[in-house]
């Protein structure tokens, strides 16, 4: 669902972090979310003098995007003056991304605000972004990405007050006693769409903030040609500059007022979610179209159109602030890592602290053995012409217009020539890998991200052969959906006579499929996600589910039956699928997430799992989420285990196998189960407080000796992140959005593949003529690797 309905100890914000949704997009670093706390206001003002009538309806407006509003209590006479508001901005602001608002009839907290909005949340560092160091709001962050940055979630949240007194449509327009709902919509979806200031004031101490400073603080301008979002936050300064002058910068924004910089509404008295947040009343009250920014609207007052000094402010948000007023040398930067690669380094490194005020211009990066320097506008930056095997270490400054920083030497590096590669499908954005063996040989499944298809690649003693499985139409149970999502496959039967099970879900439905392969052809069925309503969490009968299921899923197969397990989105539970040998229907259980009790857990469950069957008992790995902290960013948690011989619902037995404390603060990210000579291997990625919302450190552990933890931060070679897979020799993991894997006996990493990818890097063991090979999707191909 687009706009979730439902939450027993849900986040959707928890559900990003873990499964990559703040995913990063290019080298630079991880795309950062926020979630929106600051509202941009309407008051009620007095009676016009002047009564108006509304605009002529303009027929057939050209859609520049699609606006589609979810209406929370709307009576049924508001929503053809909401959705006029609606197609007017549809024809004046361009996305090719569809935005979605969640709004809202009700009572206001004070009876003389109209109406209330928001963006969805803020996204920095996305690709597309104009400046990567300012946060932009959901609606103008996927218009500039060119794709859904959070696809969970609405871009735009609207409050109306239902007490006001609001004109109904039915005469010639509002009365000087009537207030215009269409003209509040079309004010306020401009602050959701970006023409809305993140700043905050503290009325006793004076002091200002801007912690997440936007394009639209960026345009902002004190007296002195100082930009808002470059003052000190918190202070003083930024405090007086909130309640004296402010003033627009963009070049559009500045022409459209006949060359005048346009006057912000900045009282002296701080007015939160009207301050800085609109243009000045006593200037722009009486501008005709350009009053529709204005803090407040009279009774009997009309603006239909956004007017041109807002539709070209709006535009300059959509491109790079000028650059501020430098004040002081730019100080150290911070956290400076080289890391290895391929004749290469990738030199990271966080801005000084001062980078606001300073406004840097330039980075250099200087190579202390050879002298050579390069110069950046932002890290990280890459030093190419090494050589393999020598040691290398930098140097970094930040300039400005003033100066230049003190030096920071890095530590020193080795490159290194990655793993070998061999290409098994040259022409596939292969993502969500997973392997078996199948009638005695290698089988990979895998997801085309390029069709939205599934495939799997069969090896068959000389060659590979590669199959379409499902999500490209067809009839007989096969979707037309894209596929995405988790994969998981099984392996029932003997010797050359088995069948092959592979359960996956499609993006729009997001059920969870199955299909069945005999060596022949594919049976299709859907498991869940299909039910005629949400079965709750705390219905002991357990049905088919009508939750969003397709976030995670693992399967095991025994003599007893087949087993798939799949975490409930909606409710944030993990869920089991169970077909008996001798029985034809699923049978449904809640496994875990639901109480406290029996060693259970209430926590967040089952964002990644992992499941096997040992020989006797069935065994399931999966994260869960304890705590969040205000930015909704999860803050402890737990690696858990649940085992279960056989296949009833009451026999599971739970551990917690690992969880937060100490040095560390959550644990997740990804997990990885294998069964090996040494037992059963578990795997999965830890974080510090200071690392949060990223993952510092693999950890591994054999459940045979479950405290006996292993533990080892990827140094020198980038921050850790999804996918793990494990052959129970070597685990491989994604380092700074690359291939790294870790030598489980001698505690080394190396370098499997130096191709980046923002989505992470999904790899899976196979068995090869007696030889292990790691398969993974790099660079639009389906490619094995292995150590040289």
């Amino acid at each position: 669902m687009r706009i979730p309905t439902r939450s027993v100890a849900i986040l959707t914000a928890i559900s990003a972090l873990f499964l990559g949704l703040v995913a990063p997009t290019s080298a630079d670093a991880l795309v950062l979310v926020r979630p929106a706390t600051h509202w941009g206001n309407v008051y009620a003002g007095p009676a016009t003098n002047i009564l108006q009538s509304p605009t002529p309806k303009v027929g057939k407006l050209e859609k520049k995007s699609k606006i589609i509003v979810k209406y929370n209590n709307f009576p049924e006479w508001t929503k053809v003056q909401v959705q006029a508001a609606v197609d007017v901005w549809a024809a004046n602001f361009e996305s090719s991304v569809p935005i979605y608002i969640d709004a809202t009839w009700g009572r206001s907290s004070s009876y003389s605000v109209l109406g209330s909005a928001r963006p969805g949340s803020y996204f920095a560092n996305f690709k597309g972004a104009p400046d990567s160091s300012l946060w932009y709001p959901s609606a103008l962050a996927n218009a500039l990405a060119g794709k859904d940055l959070d696809g969970d979630n609405p871009e735009m949240i609207i409050t109306v007050n239902s007490l006001a007194s609001w004109y109904r449509g039915t005469g010639s327009g509002p009365s000087r006693t009537e207030y215009d709902l269409q003209s509040v919509i079309l004010h306020e979806m401009a602050h959701g769409l970006g023409f809305l200031s993140t700043d905050s004031y503290d009325d006793f101490f004076g002091y200002g903030s801007i912690d997440q400073p936007t394009p639209y603080d960026a345009y902002a301008q004190t007296g002195d040609g100082r930009r808002l979002s470059d003052l000190p936050s918190p202070s003083l300064e930024l405090g007086e500059a909130l309640t004296s002058k402010l003033v627009w910068s963009g070049p559009l924004g500045i022409a459209a007022n006949g060359g005048v910089k346009p006057l912000l509404y900045t009282p002296k008295k701080y007015e939160d979610g009207s301050s800085v947040s609109h243009l000045d009343e006593a200037t722009f009250s009486n501008a005709g179209k350009d009053a529709a920014m204005s803090p407040n609207l009279d009774a009997g007052e009309i603006f239909h159109e956004p007017g041109p000094l807002l539709l070209a402010m709006m535009q300059d948000l959509r491109n790079k602030p000028p650059v501020g007023i430098a004040v002081g040398i730019p100080q150290q930067v911070r956290n400076a890592q080289a890391l290895v690669s391929e004749g290469s380094a990738i030199i990271r490194f966080d801005p000084p602290a001062n980078a606001r005020a300073a406004q840097i211009t330039s980075y250099t990066v200087k190579n202390t053995k050879t002298g050579a320097e390069k110069s950046f506008t932002s890290g990280p930056a890459v030093m190419t012409g090494l050589k393999n095997g020598t040691l290398y270490s930098f140097e970094i400054t930040a300039s400005n217009s003033l100066g230049t920083s003190d030096p920071v030497t890095t530590n020193s590096i080795t490159p290194q020539e990655p793993w070998k590669k061999t290409v098994i499908d040259p022409k596939v954005d292969a993502r969500n890998l997973t392997s078996t063996t199948f009638n005695a040989n290698p089988a990979i499944i895998y997801q085309d991200a390029i069709n939205g298809s599934l495939k799997v690649a069969l090896w068959n003693g000389k060659l590979w052969s590669k199959l379409t499985v499902d999500g490209r139409g067809g009839s007989a149970g096969r979707t037309r959906n894209p596929i995405a999502g988790d994969v998981s496959a099984c392996v029932s039967g003997f010797g050359k006579a088995q069948t092959l099970h592979i359960f996956y879900s499609d993006s729009v439905d997001k059920d969870l499929r199955y299909a069945t392969y005999d060596g022949k052809s594919f049976k299709y069925e859907i498991i869940d996600g299909n039910g005629a309503a949400v079965n709750n969490y705390e219905d002991p009968i357990r049905v088919r589910t009508a939750s969003d299921v397709s976030v995670s899923n693992a399967c095991s197969i025994s003599s007893a039956g087949t087993q798939v397990f799949y975490r409930d989105e909606s409710q944030g539970i993990l869920l089991g699928a169970v077909k008996a040998k001798s029985s034809t229907e699923w049978k449904y259980e809640l496994v875990d997430g639901d109480r406290k009790t029996d060693d259970r857990t209430t926590g967040d469950v089952g964002f990644h799992l992992d499941a096997l069957f040992d020989g006797k008992e069935t065994v399931l790995l999966y994260d869960s989420i304890l705590t969040i902290n205000t930015r909704k960013e999860a803050t402890s948690g737990a690696i858990r285990v649940a085992k279960r011989i056989g296949l009833a619902a009451s026999s599971w037995r739970y551990q917690t196998l690992d969880t937060s404390g100490n040095a560390i603060s959550v644990v997740g990210y990804d997990v990885a189960l294998h069964k090996g000579a040494r037992g059963i291997l578990a795997t999965w990625l830890t974080s510090s407080i200071l690392t949060i919302p990223k993952a510092e450190q693999i950890r591994w552990a054999y459940l045979g000796a479950p405290t006996v933890f292993t533990t080892l931060p990827p140094t020198n070679y980038g921050t850790p992140s999804k996918f793990l897979s494990s052959d129970g020799t070597t685990t491989a993991f994604n380092c700074q959005e690359r291939l790294c894997a870790i030598d489980i006996s001698k505690k080394t990493i190396s370098l499997v593949s130096k191709e980046q990818s923002s989505d992470g890097i999904d790899s899976t063991w196979i068995v090869l003529n007696k030889v292990r090979n790691l398969i993974a999707g790099v660079g639009n191909q389906l490619i094995s690797l292995r150590p040289l």
